[in-house]
């Protein structure tokens, strides 16, 4: 199980990676292998200030639909195109290609609050 300790987690199976007031994410490697083969992303809240945990958009696979949580409040500045034509990019590459949004950070102290690696590893039980 793939848990880059230079990342930050959510109970929700999301990852946070901050640079400056810029936040990226995308769901884990842990997720994505519990959703089983991805077949669409969407997200219809691109330029939209959200709170977090509110919910950014959906991610489908095989057998199910699956919404996904912000991490940290802000707005949606960009959304990960490449994923329009290869959703697989989640399963295949989770933590690069398969990154799905990118947020201007509302309060960046709030990504303390995050899991750490150590943390989330011990949600998942791995």
């Amino acid at each position: 199980m793939n848990i880059p300790s230079n990342l930050k987690y959510t109970k929700d199976h999301e990852w946070v990676s901050l640079e400056g007031d810029i936040a990226t994410v995308g769901i884990t490697d842990f997720a994505q292998k519990e959703l089983g083969d991805i077949v669409y992303v969407e997200v219809e809240t691109l330029d939209q200030t959200l709170e977090q945990d509110e919910v950014f958009g959906t991610v489908e696979a095989v057998k199910t639909v699956s919404d996904l949580f912000l991490p940290l409040a802000g707005e949606i500045i960009e959304f990960n195109e490449e994923l329009e034509t290869n959703p697989e990019n989640v399963n295949n590459d989770p933590y690069g290609k398969g990154w799905m949004v990118k947020v201007k950070v509302s309060d960046t102290s709030a990504f303390d609050s995050l899991l750490d690696s150590t943390a989330y590893r011990e949600l998942i039980g791995a």
